[in-house]
């Protein structure tokens, strides 16, 4: 496992989390991720490369759209092993150091994967340029700067609701991360010299049932080495693991923001 305070990526790639954390995340976003996919006219025989897949949920809806003759590939630092769905090819890759080829997808999708890396401008630049004439890029990324509780128990709830985002925050910040960086994505995306850049925002209520919120409960558990470093104990996490099931309990989600930009024909 990643050791508190190490840069890197924060989330440790260890079994015991890394299915939750990708079943949270295809539970809370897809539902973001795909009908901005969808919207992009995504259809059979495009060539499309998914960074990050994490679990593979989003390279397996490009495929089931761009078959037959299209291809997706899907690629990760740790890629599934179970087998890949017609149409997926996994590939073992570091979108930072291993070579991309230029001109060469018709859709680049990255879901929560640059705003970790600290050269995430200079990865953009390069995704940009393995578009095909006419591609699409897309990338979903997070701006934690406003996620406040709505409906607490009492005060001491809510500051220590407060105190667990800080430490997230300041958890990513240690590894490298720029968890609000969602907000500077569009900007990036014209700097790279890509056309109709078209940024989303996307907020929710976050409650217990919610699949947003229960990302959240999983990463009381996932960062709980790199929340202790950041100043939360053992009881303080019990305690709001304990508010993020309380049924009463409301918050407001961080914004998400899906961009799309295009390369010019």
């Amino acid at each position: 496992m990643t050791t508190a305070g190490a840069p890197g990526y924060a989330f440790p790639a260890h079994p015991t989390f890394l299915g939750g954390q990708h079943g949270w995340l295809s539970a809370a976003y897809d539902p973001v991720t795909l009908p901005r996919l969808a919207a992009t006219g995504v259809t059979r025989g495009w060539r499309c490369l998914e960074v990050g897949t994490g679990g593979g949920s989003v390279a397996r809806w490009l495929a089931e759209r761009v078959a037959p003759g299209g291809e997706v590939l899907a690629t990760d630092l740790t890629p599934p092993t179970s087998p890949a769905p017609p149409g997926v090819v996994y590939l073992t890759h570091d979108v930072v150091n291993d070579p991309l080829p230029e001109g060469e997808f018709d859709l680049i999708v990255a879901r929560l994967v640059l705003q970790h890396l600290p050269e995430r401008e200079a990865v953009l630049a390069r995704l940009a340029r393995a578009l095909a004439p006419g591609g699409w890029l897309q990338i979903d990324e997070f701006d934690v700067s406003y996620e406040p509780p709505l409906l607490a128990p009492d005060a001491a709830a809510e500051r220590l609701y407060r105190k667990f985002l800080a430490a997230k925050a300041a958890a990513l910040r240690a590894a490298g991360a720029h968890p609000e960086w969602g907000r500077e994505v569009a900007r990036a995306m014209r700097d790279a010299g890509l056309v109709e850049i078209d940024p989303r925002p996307h907020v929710e209520l976050r409650t217990p049932e919610s699949a947003s919120l229960g990302l959240q409960l999983h990463h009381t558990r996932h960062l709980r080495e790199r929340l202790l470093a950041a100043g939360m104990t053992e009881a303080e996490l019990a305690g709001v693991r304990a508010l993020m099931t309380d049924p009463s309990f409301r918050a407001c989600s961080s914004v998400l923001y899906s961009v799309q930009g295009r390369r010019a024909r």
